[in-house]
């Protein structure tokens, strides 16, 4: 089958299998890697992508579904200057992430802050519980998502967050 979707801001075309997966599709038809293959059921995070707006697992989403859906990787969204905020506050935190699990972190990471301008330590908890990774302490990742929020209101309105 024939599926046309948008990836990382561009209109292409692939064709498929419609049970494929996206994780396959992207990485076997694009050469996209950041998304990695982990558990392959969901659970891990490694696989992550914005789909339709939402950090979604690639691992399950099969071809047929992503016709004429917007799709963003770690690829696409490190052209971006919301990826830099986040980059900064991970660094700034001195949050260590793993190339396991960073790709999928910081799209979670764009994902909450996409839905409330200043999350507390509850909800980016609870917004980073589909990530499977012991190598962040989550008082590193509260504080990086703070500071990466007060870099992103200052960048959008010149004020802190």
């Amino acid at each position: 089958m024939t599926i046309g979707f948008i990836l990382n801001g561009e209109d292409v075309v692939v064709r498929s299998n419609a049970d494929i997966r996206l994780i396959d599709i992207l990485r076997g038809s694009f050469g996209l890697l950041g998304a990695r293959p982990g558990c392959l059921m969901g659970k891990c995070g490694a696989c992550s992508v914005i789909f339709n707006g939402s950090v979604t697992q690639a691992c399950l989403i099969p071809a047929f579904r992503i016709r004429g859906s917007e799709i963003i990787t770690i690829e696409g969204f490190s052209q971006t200057d919301e990826y830099q905020d986040i980059m900064a506050g991970f660094t700034r935190a001195g949050m260590e992430n793993c190339r396991y699990c960073e790709n999928g972190k910081i799209l979670t990471a764009e994902a909450l802050l996409g839905r409330k301008e200043r999350p507390d330590r509850e909800e980016i908890l609870s917004g980073f519980s589909g990530i499977k990774c012991r190598c962040t302490d989550p008082d590193a990742l509260v504080e990086a998502m703070t500071i990466a929020a007060e870099l992103r209101q200052r960048r959008l309105y010149g004020r802190p967050a």
